[in-house]
């Protein structure tokens, strides 16, 4: 039977760390000049590449980490630290500064016509943060319906990627700097959160067992 309570809490983690509303702005960075039906091809070419490379990571996540003999209780202490810290980057507004420095490093390197791979699906949406994440909540889902479960989580919040990157001249426009600092701030609180909980969870499975 599946839990609701993971699932959303899944949702929730993937689509934080994934970012939608802070991706839009620099995803029109990295397309300017381009067509809408160019920049929706560069949007969809990106989040099937990522969206691949997302279930792999939660398929075979905890089958490498025992391979290298990790257990998944020090990955989710490891993995929450890394979240909070992208959390305290989000809060300071530090995040979107190190992601747009990685566009414009991109495109003074002639990688425009490449730009759906690298670096829009690699590191932008598929980045450290979002592989840790789907690494630590693919734990939480063993058997394999709950893990099709989970691929069917990350295909939703890639979805709302896709449609945030095809409307993101119109989410620019609607929220503005002071409501994309708002929201970046308030998610950051909410992905400090969940990595307190990775962390404490983390602890528990190491100490206690």
């Amino acid at each position: 039977m599946l839990n609701i309570d993971l699932l959303i809490n899944a949702i929730t983690t993937l689509l934080v760390t994934i970012d939608p509303p802070g991706l839009a702005p620099i995803f029109l960075g990295l397309t300017v000049g381009m067509t809408r039906p160019q920049r929706t091809q560069v949007a969809l070419r990106g989040c099937i590449i990522a969206f691949c490379i997302l279930a792999v990571f939660a398929l075979t996540g905890a089958g490498v980490l025992s391979l290298l003999g990790i257990s998944i209780g020090a990955f989710r202490i490891a993995g929450g630290l890394l979240l909070f810290w992208i959390a305290f980057e989000m809060i300071f507004e530090r995040r979107n500064e190190r992601k747009e420095k990685t566009s414009e490093v991109a495109i003074t390197r002639d990688h425009i016509h490449n730009i759906a791979v690298f670096p829009l699906a690699l590191p932008l949406i598929a980045g450290p943060g979002a592989i840790s994440a789907t690494i630590l909540t693919s734990g939480s889902f063993p058997s394999a319906l709950e893990r099709g479960a989970l691929i069917g989580v990350i295909a939703l919040c890639i979805a709302i990627l896709f449609l945030s990157l095809v409307i993101a001249e119109r989410i620019d426009r609607f929220l503005g700097k002071t409501g994309r600092a708002i929201l970046t701030r308030l998610l950051g609180v909410i992905l400090a959160a969940l990595a307190v909980q990775f962390v404490v969870d983390g602890v528990k499975s190491v100490f206690i067992g």
